[in-house]
């Protein structure tokens, strides 16, 4: 028998069946919740559960806190009665604006040791609809998914520029940079995710860890393109001088007077860049949050420490925006 899942203060309902996801009920029922992994680790999709009562699966990102105050990952909650919830935010899906194509890859760019650029181009005629910041599906033969940021600006909507980093031990990721080829062809589903800039007159502060860069660069490219007159600093790190495998920022701090480029390695000391992790470079800069938006992309331990310090130094929580990058192995530890 299924549950009802009412979304509080809205006019959205919903059945879900007893082993079913809320998220995938959700999506089943035409409405869009934040996600991203789909197994508790990146916390995209947290909301709070007001009445009702759940169970959850292991690999569950919420602290014992969060827990108390009746927060939930949506993407491993299942019902057990009638749920009313509060998501961060829930709307209609477009059934128009998702597409499922074969992309050919287009160009294969090495930009560091471990990240490869692959650029793919959608067949003649297609044309993609996203907003900055969001990503693609790859979607392999054996059935799994591999989630991945689009680096190009919605303007170029003729195909898709990732930037894939080799996980060692990883299959997808030896595979792109041992035996993908120009002219493969790769089936794809997009655009996922909600890591967009939001409206708003404060300053950006970008903070992006390794291949991070990747939805930071659509986004930043974006605003320049519009002319979107707002102060923002990039905050860019790696663990060594590689790690930061683009000089765009170099460039775009030269060329608009609004935007600022601080790089970051945690690892070696570098002449003109600062030596910690990127997150605490930020709060060596800026004491105090209260007045700015943050926008957030690595791995979880970086995005999660990142809110959870930015909050704490007067950032309101609703100003920060999150992308977390999980890998493979990072979802398979998190349970079923």
């Amino acid at each position: 028998m299924a549950f009802n899942i009412t979304v509080e203060n809205s006019e959205y309902r919903f059945p879900c069946e007893p082993n079913e996801s809320v998220l995938d009920a959700a999506q089943r029922a035409g409405l869009e919740i934040p996600f991203s992994c789909r197994k508790g680790v990146c916390g995209t999709c947290k909301g709070r559960i007001v009445s009702g009562d759940s169970r959850a699966f292991s690999g569950d990102a919420l602290s014992p806190a969060e827990r108390a105050e009746g927060q939930a990952l949506f993407c491993n909650t299942r019902p057990r009665s009638d749920l009313v919830i509060a998501p961060r935010s829930i709307g209609k899906a477009d059934p128009f604006a998702r597409k499922t194509t074969v992309a050919r890859v287009f160009r294969l760019q090495r930009l560091a040791d471990d990240v490869m650029l692959v650029h793919l181009r959608f067949p003649a005629g297609i044309r993609v609809k996203f907003k900055a910041g969001q990503h693609l599906n790859l979607l392999l033969d054996n059935g799994e998914r591999r989630d991945f940021s689009m680096a190009n600006a919605p303007r170029e909507s003729d195909g898709a520029q990732l930037h894939i980093r080799h996980v060692p031990g990883g299959a997808f990721t030896t595979y792109v940079f041992e035996k993908l080829r120009r002219g493969d062809l790769l089936k794809v589903e997009v655009p996922f995710g909600d890591f967009v800039l939001r409206d708003s007159n404060k300053p950006i502060l970008f903070v992006a860890g390794s291949t991070g860069f990747a939805p930071v660069k659509s986004i930043i490219e974006d605003m320049m393109i519009k002319g979107v007159a707002r102060d923002m600093t990039l905050y860019w790190g790696a663990r060594h001088r590689a790690g930061l495998y683009s000089d765009l920022p170099e460039q775009w701090a030269r060329t608009n007077p609004r935007f600022h480029y601080v790089p970051v390695l945690s690892d070696v000391r570098a002449y003109g860049m600062r030596y910690n992790l990127v997150h605490k470079a930020v709060l060596e800069d800026h004491p105090s949050l209260s007045g700015f938006q943050a926008y957030v992309c690595g791995v979880p331990v970086m995005t999660q420490a990142a809110k959870s310090e930015f909050i704490a130094a007067g950032l309101p929580e609703g100003e920060f925006f999150a992308d977390a990058f999980v890998t493979r192995a990072e979802v398979a530890s998190a349970g079923p």
